[in-house]
């Protein structure tokens, strides 16, 4: 099937944006695990590879549409020096993933490819619960505070 162009090139956009987030999870993953932070370190590394399914998804779409899978661009990457710093900035990186899944949901209906949109919702209905995780985890850590939070992050999730 030959896809509409632009609808490519915003998909491109969006696998560059996910893998992206793979590799800032990943990294924050295995910096809570340097640091004992065992239940944080399941939970950024889920997350990881909930954005790995989201790259498939979108590398699997942009082939059937007759596009190219760029897996060479990668979006911004920001790791955090400490829990705090990673929360906020997964939490931005999600924010900036809902406003461009939603922008590419328009695009997708605009051109007429109910099939794509119908897979972006899907993929938007989880960087809505990614997003919700993290100000949940945030809350936390303001109404905790710090340590006593991080107290709460040792040892494996159950």
């Amino acid at each position: 099937m030959k896809g509409d162009p632009k609808l490519i090139d915003k998909l491109n956009a969006l696998l560059a944006d996910e893998l992206a987030a793979i590799n800032q999870y990943i990294v924050h993953a295995e910096m809570c695990a340097d640091w004992g932070y065992g239940k944080l370190h399941e939970s950024f590394e889920k997350r990881s590879i909930q954005e790995m399914r989201h790259a498939e998804k979108l590398i699997g779409r942009i082939l059937f549409l007759g596009g190219k899978p760029i897996v060479t661009n990668l979006g911004k990457i920001h790791i955090g020096e400490d829990v705090p710093k990673q929360l906020e900035y997964d939490r931005e990186a999600e924010e900036r993933a809902i406003k461009d899944y939603n922008e590419a949901i328009a695009l997708a209906a605009e051109v007429g490819d109910h099939a794509t949109r119908d897979m972006l919702v899907d993929i938007l209905n989880d960087e809505d619960r990614h997003i919700d995780e993290l100000e949940e985890l945030l809350d936390q850590v303001e109404q905790m505070s710090l340590p006593i939070f991080l107290s709460t992050q040792v040892g494996e999730e159950e």
